[in-house]
């Protein structure tokens, strides 16, 4: 076999010469490389292939712009076929609307003009067209395992795409993804050297003004279609309106369309006039301190009462326990932001009283404003009269980003799933409701005062199955011939009728207690079935229901609200006045130019200059504690055959141990008290800590240090974030960054 000789590189040889250069030998250089890519580039011209195309490109250069229109039509069709995952509704939406369409292809084509300042015209035409396809298939791969489309948010993420990468791909799907990749690679390269260039003379001025005509047509494009209402600048359901308005524009909405424009008429004069010079900023209350009651917003995913749809029935009352509720207390329709998705964005304008409408269309603004920056909530109004504050959800903390945005929104503590042993999950996996009801009760037992308790539950999600999946369903749906769409029914209504038991069971676990109480229970938004209005008694898809349970002889005013009124309204009824958005609300509802001045409010507080502040905004860091329990170690055993056992208190399957800092390979959640460390060794000295972790390897909550030393633990005294005056966010802010 021949054996393969390296060069030894000649170091020295080659810092002489260039020790050595002269002006000449450089203009030499120059020259010969010169004239080494001149030939290069006429033995590309008179190649086989070159002069093949040379007629080609000729003919394609003459009428450009017609091919760049028919390339553009030809992208935006094979997009929505790929994100609509069928070229059959492509070409409906197609015929359909072609207004949409066309204006969709226009963006494209515009994409399209940067060409002509470059003369490689068929190698950028290809990274422009493989970016928009590329485009379309993460929409459409992402519309497989998710509701929500692939949005400028997910790209802000993108460094959490390693971690999450197994949540959205298996083993083949990620050989055949890699295996694209470096296919469309090697095509790119390939056709960087046979694209062949532009000929002609260069007029990179005369193609610099019609990239700016192009984009100056799609603007008045723009303003004409939103004007027309072609498109729209308010997504209620972001999926529905990447179907009605198309990827491209949808996209680019939620890429550079974000947060609050600035109003026409904001300045300091005119906020000053809307906040009564700063009065709405006021805290008061009308009770004393033995009368203000613990308040309740549970937030119940997914959920209506389905007794509004028509199109079906049930065996049996699938909502008992609200219902009763509803003949007894204050009720009526929920009007949310959002149709089929969207639970933060309700969550939102709920804890904030703030309007979804005045942002940016798809924006979720807890994944972009309250993510980074604190933000007045009904949590700052309650901690200003004394109450202590705690939110709780049975999913993951960081989604959402809810540990950083509750931590914002100015929050005591916040409980999410890794702090919780959950053992009951519906059959797609959703973790089930009752479980808020014992950490709910444990948030409570932490204060001595009065709680402000907001809980998410996510028993509701879909996707809903369209087989069978529950043997024997408690509720029976009839009225539904197709097979698919009965099943999806049936498991949903049966999930409802749970939720409405947990729904009754924490009212009597809150009666058992005894202390003055509000419970506010309401839907988010209505399940992703593809309902429309006429299928509902409401005729409307933008309501759910809602009603205020209390054991304080609060009086029945049934009505409808929107989501942003409903804490303005609950505090009004307590006689409680604080919290400038709730404020607001409370004395400018119904009057002249109420949203239009809610919309400055808004901007003011969050994007302007905070005028209505006065310099002291009520809350400029979080101090927010993850969980409401430490983790305790009490023991550990050796095994004979390796590893030990570790006893203690509040162990969750999201416990991870750590010893000296490094994390434990191989550990075995048993139950609430018992951690088997099959694969570690310790020595005496060695620090063992107790953290849980959520995704991205986030650190929510380390458990105090403790020492091993002769086979037993001692505690460090001081240690630990979840001891006072230690945030999670201060421990874990390398994992988050």
């Amino acid at each position: 076999m021949k054996k393969i000789h390296f060069k030894k590189p000649d170091v020295k040889g080659t810092v002489k010469k260039i020790k050595h250069l002269k002006r000449e030998d450089i203009k030499a250089w120059w020259k010969a490389k010169g004239e080494r890519r001149e030939r290069i580039l006429n033995e590309r011209r008179n190649s086989a292939f070159a002069k093949k195309m040379k007629p080609v490109y000729a003919f394609m250069n003459r009428f450009s712009l017609l091919f760049h229109a028919l390339l553009a039509c030809m992208i935006n069709f094979a997009i929505e076929g790929i994100s609509r995952r069928s070229l059959f509704e492509a070409w409906d939406y197609m015929t359909e609307t072609p207004l949409v369409f066309l204006y969709n292809a226009f963006m494209i084509f515009m994409t399209f003009s940067i060409v002509y300042l470059f003369r490689r015209r068929v190698f950028v035409r290809i990274i422009i067209s493989v970016l928009w396809m590329v485009l379309g298939v993460c929409n459409g791969y992402m519309l497989l395992k998710r509701v929500t489309p692939f949005n400028a948010q997910d790209l802000k993420v993108a460094t959490d795409a390693v971690s999450l990468i197994n949540n959205y791909f298996n083993p083949f799907e990620l050989v055949i993804l890699s295996v694209g990749i470096v296919a469309v690679v090697v095509w790119v390269i390939s056709m960087w050297r046979r694209g062949g260039q532009y000929e002609g003379k260069l007029h990179r001025v005369v193609a610099l003004i019609g990239v700016f005509v192009c984009f100056g047509i799609y603007s008045v494009l723009t303003t004409a279609a939103l004007d027309k209402r072609v498109i729209s600048n308010y997504f209620g359901n972001i999926a529905f309106a990447y179907e009605d308005y198309g990827l491209p524009y949808c996209f680019m909405a939620s890429l550079f369309n974000t947060g609050i424009d600035e109003p026409n008429d904001y300045s300091e004069e005119t906020m000053a006039e809307i906040s009564n010079n700063g009065e709405i900023t006021k805290t008061e209350t009308s009770l004393t301190q033995e009368e203000m009651p613990n308040i309740i917003f549970i937030q119940l995913e997914s959920y209506f009462d389905v007794e509004e749809a028509e199109f079906f029935t049930t065996s049996e009352d699938a909502c008992p326990n609200l219902h009763k509720m509803y003949e007894n207390f204050s009720s009526g329709y929920f009007k949310v932001p959002s149709v089929g998705a969207g639970t933060a964005n309700t969550e939102f304008e709920v804890l904030t009283g703030m309007n979804l409408r005045y942002f940016g269309p798809g924006e979720y603004p807890f994944k972009t404003y309250v993510k980074e920056k604190p933000c007045e909530s009904v949590a700052t109004a309650l901690s200003a009269l004394g109450y202590g504050t705690h939110g709780l959800h049975n999913n993951g903390g960081n989604f959402y980003s809810r540990a950083r945005v509750y931590n914002n929104m100015g929050f005591d503590t916040f409980t999410s799933k890794e702090f919780m042993n959950i053992l009951q999950t519906t059959e797609n996996g959703w973790a089930k409701d009752d479980i808020l009801i014992e950490h709910i009760l444990e948030a409570m037992d932490t204060t001595e005062q009065q709680d402000l308790v907001v809980g998410i539950s996510v028993q509701g999600h879909g996707d809903y199955p369209e087989e069978q999946v529950i043997e024997n369903p408690k509720i029976k749906v009839q009225g539904i011939e197709d097979e698919a769409l009965k099943n999806k029914w049936e498991y949903y209504v049966n999930q409802v009728y749970e939720m409405d038991a947990f729904a009754g069971k924490l009212v009597q676990a809150i009666e058992d207690r005894g202390e003055p109480t509000v419970i506010v229970f309401y839907g988010d938004h209505l399940p992703t079935m593809g309902l429309k209005a006429e299928d509902l008694k409401s005729r409307y898809l933008y309501n759910t229901n809602y009603v205020i349970w209390d054991n304080i002889g609060l009086p029945k005013e049934d009505g409808n609200i929107p989501a942003y009124q409903i804490v303005a309204e609950v505090f009004d009824r307590l006689g409680i006045h604080s919290g400038t958005v709730f404020n607001y609300h409370q004395e400018r509802n119904q009057t002249k130019n109420y949203l239009s001045d809610l919309e400055l409010l808004q901007y003011d507080i969050l994007y302007g200059e905070q005028y209505v502040y006065d310099g002291e905004p009520p809350i400029t860091e979080g101090h927010m504690q993850m969980g409401v329990k430490d983790v305790t170690l009490s023991e550990i055993v050796s095994h004979l055959d390796g590893g030990y056992s570790l006893y203690g208190e509040n162990f969750t399957k999201s416990s991870k141990v750590y010893v000296n800092g490094e994390k434990q390979k191989g550990i075995k959640f048993l139950n609430n008290t018992r951690i088997e460390l099959p694969e570690t060794t310790l020595e005496d000295g060695d620090v063992i800590t107790v953290s849980q972790v959520g995704s991205s390897n986030t650190i929510f909550r380390t458990s105090s240090e403790y020492i091993y030393e002769d086979g037993k633990l001692t505690e460090v005294p001081g240690t630990g974030t979840g001891k006072e005056g230690v945030s999670w966010v201060e421990a874990t802010k390398e994992d988050e960054e």
